[in-house]
């Protein structure tokens, strides 16, 4: 075959390469398909790559002959597809070297230096849970686990290093000397017209290896679909294990993905880099975020709103890394949709404690709790606006306008009002939170006329007014927003209750110990009417068993209220009973059977008073003094 003349003054340099590319042509030699040239010597991979360098020469010359050289333009046509037929033979050798090389050292970044599968977690539950986790460990330090298992991968392997800036955490996925030879290989096949399949290879080799990191994670492949049909329990645990494979994901994994591609393609300009990057991670970041998405445009109910919360502070801890890994023009769709989910997590989270209010007002149970102890619904509004609380920083930003108050529903049931003049200063979360105080009275309310008793229909407002009162005092974060003034204001409406008990019942037993009806006065005698006395101990001793049986089957949970009550009972039945005794006992003792009219004593009331609000019956009668 006649050579261009250029080729012709290196005639032997072409040959030469020619017979280096045949002799590693796997669909012509058995030995060639066995052997990977990149795992042999390093001395054989630079022959390699320098007989494609020639071939790539005599390419270019083949060309330049062609077009410049007319009439020996059929020789030169043949020489082009000898050469073209001799670059496609290197370019699939170098495919599958390529693809070798990163097959080989994919395994480089151990996933469990990033997630310990044996442990269910790696950062503690949300503060909000009800029920302690034990298997979970604290955030901090297992972020500090994580980096240090991390790092002694690092530290494992003579060519890799560890780097950190703010708080992405960048691992070198390979050694440097194979990071060289892709870097070689990637040169020599775009050059040739090959980026497609160096960056299709490229691809495919790393999305298996993130697919690895991905289930060692715990990140399933799930549609939005998939994620909306699961129950919410089964979704909460899978919201805790998002939220730390999130971080791993984006800070490390994709951050160091991003690096080797850098590595690798950095001499054949950034955007190859990045289209490298975002064939390798579109799709797991797709896959990743889609669950987030799922999560924040499912049906809304009260229990959704922590694990809500956790997810959008969670994204917003990560919103600056994601725009920081994912910084180039052609990755704009998965910043759009980090920002897109995280506003759907935040009108959802303004949606929910919205509904919750409406929730809590229309509360429709009827049945009086019995003993008019605290009611459920009382308990789970208190502990949930505690928790509410507990996101105080998050929720001030998300919630920037006042409950909508007034009435919004039709027939009978309406809203109560609440002035907002006299809560002038509030931030919009406190006066939601106030607000879903109020209309929990107000269906409070609403439940004490339940009760037939309207003595025990009091005891049950002061019980849930006070429980609230104490759920308020109890979290510094939710007295704050409360304000000192409004819970006095509380205090006051469950003290108000305590003495609307006390009127309903004591005022009729305590009228049992008058003077008035007892004297009598005529032309021939004046005193004390004995049958009338007879009559007032008797209808007190019955009155005074009947509240004592009544009432110490009522509870109030709560010690030091039970314990201030009896005391005012104490204070108001003991001076009537023991005066009352001192002043007429003697006309009683004076006549037949005093035992059936004064049947108590002062010490037997003060024992009797300390059964009140037990919540359970009395075991025995009132024990009787001893005449």
């Amino acid at each position: 075959m006649e050579l261009p003349e250029n080729l012709n003054k290196d005639s032997n340099g072409y040959e030469s390469a020619e017979k280096i590319i045949l002799r590693w042509d796997s669909t012509a030699s058995e030995d060639a398909r066995e052997r990977m040239i990149f795992e042999t010597d390093r001395q054989e991979a630079d022959l390699y790559l320098q007989a494609v360098d020639e071939i790539q020469r005599s390419l270019s010359n083949v060309s330049i002959s062609t077009s410049s050289n007319a009439s020996k333009n059929a020789n030169a046509v043949d020489d082009q597809s000898k050469v073209n037929t001799t670059i496609q033979i290197a370019m699939a050798r170098l495919e599958d070297e390529f693809r070798n090389i990163l097959i080989t050292h994919s395994s480089a970044l151990e996933t469990d230096s990033l997630f310990d599968p044996s442990s269910s977690s790696i950062s503690t539950p949300s503060h909000h849970e009800l029920e302690e986790d034990d298997t979970l460990s604290n955030d901090d330090s297992s972020h500090h686990d994580l980096l240090q298992l991390q790092l002694q991968h690092c530290e494992s392997s003579d060519s890799s290093t560890y780097r950190s800036t703010s708080s992405i955490r960048e691992v070198d996925l390979m050694p440097s000397e194979a990071i060289c030879d892709l870097q070689a290989i990637a040169m020599r096949m775009i050059s040739s017209g090959y980026l497609r399949e160096c960056i299709q290879v490229y691809g495919s080799v790393r999305k298996s290896a993130i697919d690895s990191s991905f289930r060692k994670l715990g990140i399933e492949k799930l549609s939005i679909g998939d994620v909306q049909r699961l129950e919410w329990e089964a979704l909460e645990s899978k919201i805790r294990r998002w939220i730390r494979a999130a971080k791993v994901c984006v800070r490390i994994l994709f951050a160091s993905e991003k690096k080797l591609c850098e590595q690798i393609f950095e001499c054949v300009g950034t955007d190859i880099d990045d289209a490298c990057f975002m064939e390798t991670v579109k799709g797991p970041a797709i896959q990743l975020f889609n669950f987030a998405e799922a999560i924040s445009i499912s049906r809304r109910s009260p229990e959704k709103l922590f694990k809500i919360l956790d997810l959008h502070d969670a994204l917003m801890d990560l919103l600056p890394d994601i725009e920081a890994v994912f910084d180039s023009k052609s990755s704009d769709s998965i910043r759009v949709q980090a920002a897109e989910i995280l506003s759907r997590l935040a009108e959802a989270a303004r949606g929910i404690l919205s509904e919750f209010e409406s929730a809590v007002l229309r509360e429709p149970s009827r049945v009086p709790v019995p003993g008019g102890t605290i009611h459920p619904l009382t308990r789970y509004v208190m502990n949930y606006i505690s928790l509410i609380s507990d996101y105080k920083q998050t929720l001030i930003e998300l919630i920037i306008s006042k409950p909508s108050t007034g009435s919004r529903y039709s027939g009978d049931q309406t809203t109560p009002d609440m002035e907002f003049a006299e809560l002038e200063g509030k931030t919009p979360l406190a006066l939601h939170l106030i607000w879903i105080i109020v209309v929990l009275q107000f269906n409070l309310d609403g439940k004490s006329k339940h009760y037939r008793d309207a003595s025990l229909a009091h005891l049950f407002i002061m019980n849930n007014v006070h429980y609230i009162v104490q759920k308020v005092k109890g979290s510094p974060e939710l007295r704050e927003m409360i304000g000192d003034d409004y819970l006095r204001k509380l205090t006051g409406k469950f003290r108000q209750a305590a003495t609307s008990y006390q009127r309903a019942t004591w005022v009729s037993v305590l009228y049992c110990l008058r003077d008035e009806g007892l004297h009598v006065s005529g032309s021939f005698s004046s005193g004390v009417s004995k049958s009338a006395l007879r009559e007032r101990f008797k209808t007190f001793n019955a009155m005074f068993e009947e509240v004592h049986r009544t009432q110490a089957t009522w509870l109030i949970p709560d010690t030091q209220l039970r314990e201030e009550l009896r005391i005012s009972i104490s204070e108001k039945l003991i001076p009537a009973y023991r005066s009352f005794l001192g002043r007429f006992r003697s006309h009683i003792e004076s006549g037949r059977h005093p035992e059936n009219y004064i049947k108590y004593s002062v010490e037997d009331l003060e024992t009797a008073v300390l059964d009140f609000f037990e919540g359970y019956p009395v075991s025995q009668h009132l024990r009787k003094r001893s005449l």
